[in-house]
């Protein structure tokens, strides 16, 4: 019966989400803008690794505003590259690990495990950050706990 949702379109549509088939077939490809914004973000991550702080603040904005967390006031421009370098600085090794990325235009969303290693302890955090992506620089950056 057309319309009715059996047990059977159910267990369908599970076994399609779980495969990853979940996407609509008619979802647009991203643009070149996207792919390049994207690209920038993944870059971004990556190079929190070298733990050179005028690498990874090239990838930002002079007035980038971010948050470290939803519950954390936004910090902007030098205030903001000042609040990474704490991090960066106080660890001996990062590792940002993406587990998943998407874009729309200027917004990249992607699903993170953040790992900081540091003499005194090890901290992983599992994240999604979200990014506001202008002019080839990133404009906003806020960190999502999950929990």
């Amino acid at each position: 019966m057309p319309g009715r949702f059996t047990r059977g379109r159910f267990l369908g549509a599970g076994l399609a989400a779980a495969l990853g088939l979940s996407r609509r077939a008619d979802a647009a490809e991203p643009t070149a803008a996207e792919k390049a914004n994207l690209a920038l973000v993944t870059d971004f991550c990556a190079s929190f690794a070298g733990r050179d702080m005028s690498k990874i603040a090239a990838f930002m904005a002079d007035d980038c505003v971010y948050r470290v967390t939803e519950t954390t006031p936004p910090v902007r421009g030098k205030d903001a590259i000042e609040r990474i370098r704490t991090y960066v600085e106080r660890s001996t090794k990062i590792e940002f690990k993406i587990l998943e990325s998407w874009v729309k235009g200027s917004v990249v969303v992607n699903e993170r495990i953040d790992g900081f290693v540091s003499p005194q302890r090890t901290n992983a955090y599992h994240l999604t950050g979200v990014f506001f992506v202008k002019d080839g620089k990133i404009a906003e950056w806020t960190d999502y706990g999950i929990r």
